[in-house]
């Protein structure tokens, strides 16, 4: 009978001249043709998250379903996912009803399927299956199955940080997700595996039993690295080289014949480097939460990540692209090496767009729909043949490549960029003698040891600024920590002037130096140290 009054005095209104004054109509009424629900979600922007509220407004008139609040395709299709869902759960769906589910703020885009469950909560809160008890100090995420269950969904460990950060209690999200996200102290995290048990849990039918991880035991689970440098037969300058460069982070060059041990020396250089701090690996953690690649074997990135992309990589995949700007090879080299095997066959305008991020340790990625930055504070490794047959310089070997043809081969590598290069050596061929010897050299357990005591120094020097190693030191700061004697200027200053050394390789030089003098635990730099740092320049006295 209700209806039919509502019906009635509706019609006469339409028929009139001027608009229905809203205060027309009872509250009673109006409550009664009107049913809202609110559900927290969250959405990616970068390497953080922003809260989003999911609004959900169910009433009665024409069937109609539309989800406003600048969604992308995935969302859109939550539609379909969420119907289906709601239905073979045993839940009904307003389909003869008119819904509105509005994503706020509505000017932030939102993309992924981890709205679907946050949809269908605030379908279910608008028609008084759930109630509101434990919504408000809860965040949801996940994407939802035809029968209800839940699929895991990128960025768990961003969403429990944000969480965190807004005070909220718990975050309720798949299974699979569960371990990632529990690495974030101060909150409860929830695993669901269906929809039913998130509404049986919010209505109080059921207990869901939180999820906990302890950074020190996934840092004991992880082990030690597989590769060692005592490995490694021969080559005690390299080695030497690699000491430096992980003491200093700085970039290395290794140049020399196919076979000398070059990815050999690479791939044994993350077993050197001081162990990730918590924070660092969290930081670094972000980066592969965006991108999916956690598991619950993997929560967490406890080692320095050790990239070596493909010559054949596209400067989107190298530095990060796409229409929603994602990140690239060296946002997830962040905190870890990116290794570049075949330097000179990489292409041109890949090689040219690591400059900027090299020098400030962040991308920003630019497009219509806005732009994002990621983190790219990560050590450069190359590798590359003398020539193009790879044998100039070599003993054995003879190298059948023009000069013309060196020239050229080398070219494709700008100035600009080998400017931005710290060390740069030689990896000679190794002698039989020395391959079928014993293996002596020491493990890199032992160099680490000494890496680590060269950065605490190095760390105690910057404790004021916001750089933590050599490498990233500035102009002013070269001035202040890098002083030489008048036999180290003496020396610096025939060898730039001889060699034609740049600005920028003169400052390199000073850094290499600092931190050759931070392995030995010294404050000052003697002439021997600029000496050693020289003959780490081997393209610049070519």
């Amino acid at each position: 009978m209700l209806m039919i009054m509502y019906k009635k005095t509706l019609g006469k209104f339409y028929r009139s001249s001027f608009p229905v004054p809203r205060c027309f109509f009872p509250s009673a009424l109006l409550s009664f043709c009107v049913m809202l629900g609110r559900v927290y979600t969250a959405a990616l922007q970068g390497v953080k998250a922003k809260l989003v509220e999911t609004e959900a407004d169910v009433a009665h008139g024409l069937p109609f379903f539309n989800i406003v609040g600048l969604p992308d395709p995935a969302v859109k299709e939550s539609k379909i996912r969420v119907k289906s869902a709601l239905s073979n759960s045993g839940y009904s769906f307003p389909a003869s009803q008119r819904a509105v589910i509005n994503l706020a703020p509505a000017d932030l885009r939102k993309e992924g399927s981890g709205f679907d469950l946050p949809i269908a909560l605030a379908l279910l809160n608008a028609s008084k299956i759930i109630r509101k008890d434990q919504l408000n100090s809860s965040l949801f995420m996940g994407e939802l199955g035809l029968d209800g269950s839940l699929k895991p969904s990128p960025g768990a460990l961003i969403f429990a940080l944000l969480a965190q950060e807004k005070g909220m209690e718990r975050i309720i999200l798949p299974t699979p997700n569960a371990r990632e996200a529990s690495v974030v102290p101060g909150i409860k995290v929830l695993p669901v595996s269906h929809l039913s048990q998130v509404v049986e849990f919010l209505n109080g039918e059921l207990d869901l039993k939180p999820v906990s991880s302890c950074l020190e035991d996934l840092f004991r689970q992880a082990g030690e690295y597989e590769h060692c440098l005592s490995e490694v037969r021969g080559q005690e300058s390299a080695k030497r080289a690699l000491e430096i460069a992980a003491a200093g982070a700085h970039n290395l060059l290794m140049i020399g014949p196919p076979g000398a041990g070059k990815t050999m020396l690479a791939q044994r250089l993350p077993g050197i480097l001081p162990e990730l701090s918590p924070e660092e690996a969290i930081e670094t953690t972000r980066v592969y939460s965006i991108l999916g690649l956690l598991s619950n074997d993997l929560p967490l990135i406890t080692h320095r990540p050790f990239r070596s992309p493909h010559h054949t990589v596209s400067d989107a995949g190298m530095v990060g692209g796409g229409v929603y700007p994602r990140p690239g090879e060296i946002s997830l080299s962040h905190n870890g090496i990116l290794f570049l095997d075949e330097l000179p066959e990489f292409k041109k305008n890949v090689l040219e767009a690591l400059r900027q991020p090299m020098e400030s340790g962040s991308v920003t990625i630019a497009r219509a729909q806005g732009s994002l930055s990621y983190p790219s504070r990560f050590m450069l490794v190359t590798a590359l043949n003398p020539c193009r047959c790879g044998y100039l310089g070599d003993s054995h070997h003879i190298c059948k490549c023009t000069p013309r043809q060196v020239h050229q081969y080398r070219s494709k590598i700008s100035g600009p960029l080998m400017d931005r290069i710290d060390l740069q050596i030689e990896v000679p061929s190794v002698r039989y003698r020395e391959l079928s010897g014993e293996a002596c050299g020491e493990p890199s357990a032992i160099i680490r040891e000494r890496v680590k005591k060269a950065r605490s120094l190095q760390r105690e020097r910057f404790s004021k600024s916001r750089i933590y190693c050599n490498a990233q030191m500035s102009n002013r700061q070269i001035q202040k920590f890098c002083r030489i004697d008048d036999a180290s200027h003496r020396l610096l200053e025939n060898a730039v002037d001889r060699m034609g050394i740049s600005a920028r390789g003169w400052s390199k030089i000073l850094k290499v130096a600092r931190t050759i003098a931070d392995l030995e635990s010294r404050d000052n730099i003697l002439s021997r140290n600029i000496s050693e740092a020289l003959s780490y320049r081997i393209l610049d006295r070519a």
